[in-house]
């Protein structure tokens, strides 16, 4: 399967508008909460970060992904901390020697997620914390998760039992991201591969697309500052068992 992320992370308007979408900055808020007051010494590996982490920036943090490319710009963007190309199955690190690890939206892209959660519980060293979001419920699986190349979405209890599986120990869990979000996304993707096919008839037929697309990005970055407000509102007076992204914290 062809990673589309990679297509995405050479694209500078994609980089710039992912770092203001709504439920980034949602989920980046619910994880940072989660992640408890670290000692100095105390090292966090985030696992496919891509160009967008979701952590607090530190000198402690390992920042992981399968794509050079996406590591290779980061490093650029941030510098603090460190940079690692690797597979989520296999991971390079020692065992338990993280007091954290986060991993936000990329199990969904593993096709041996099991495995995956297995790593994660591996390098965390006892007492450390595993936090996890995910988009939920297999009924809401759709255009825009085909999209972006997830596998699959998760039920609460196939959540839970792969990380007793790996050895964890599910303590808390929270919604980020109610079913406005889920509808949202899929209207977004059927939009934006419309604009896309618009944009490609242009340049097919030698016109130029640039004005049009900027007043694109620009109404797009604003109306996510917006609109993040009404999916906070919605996350939280949804019932859970209709959120389209829920956050579990687990401890080894």
């Amino acid at each position: 399967m062809n990673n589309r992320f990679e297509d995405f992370f050479n694209d500078s308007k994609y980089v710039y508008l992912k770092n203001y979408l709504y439920n980034y900055l949602l989920r980046k808020k619910a994880v940072q909460k989660n992640v408890r007051q670290q000692m100095a010494s105390d090292l966090l590996l985030e696992i496919g970060s891509g160009l967008s982490p979701v952590t607090r920036v530190s000198d402690t943090v390992i920042y992981s992904d399968l794509s050079y490319t996406a590591m290779y710009y980061l490093k650029q963007q941030i510098g603090s901390g460190f940079y690692v190309v690797a597979d989520g199955v296999n991971l390079p690190f020692k065992d338990n020697i993280f007091s954290h690890t986060i991993c936000s939206e990329v199990l969904e892209h593993i096709e041996e997620d099991n495995a995956a959660m297995g790593e994660l519980a591996r390098v965390i060293k006892k007492g450390g914390n595993l936090v996890v979001t995910f988009p939920h419920r297999k009924a809401y699986f759709a255009i825009d998760d085909r999209y972006v190349n997830h596998f699959r979405r998760y039920e609460v209890i196939e959540m839970h039992n792969m990380i007793k599986s790996a050895g964890l120990t599910s303590q808390h869990i929270e919604k980020v991201l109610g079913p406005l979000e889920k509808i949202t996304m899929y209207l977004v993707v059927r939009m934006f591969s419309f604009i896309q096919d618009r944009l490609d008839r242009k340049r097919t037929a030698g016109l130029n697309g640039n004005a049009f697309s900027q007043a694109i990005y620009f109404i797009f970055k604003w109306l996510n500052n917006v609109f993040m407000i009404f999916a906070w509102i919605d996350a939280k007076i949804m019932p859970r068992p209709l959120s389209a992204v829920l956050l579990v914290r687990a401890q080894k």
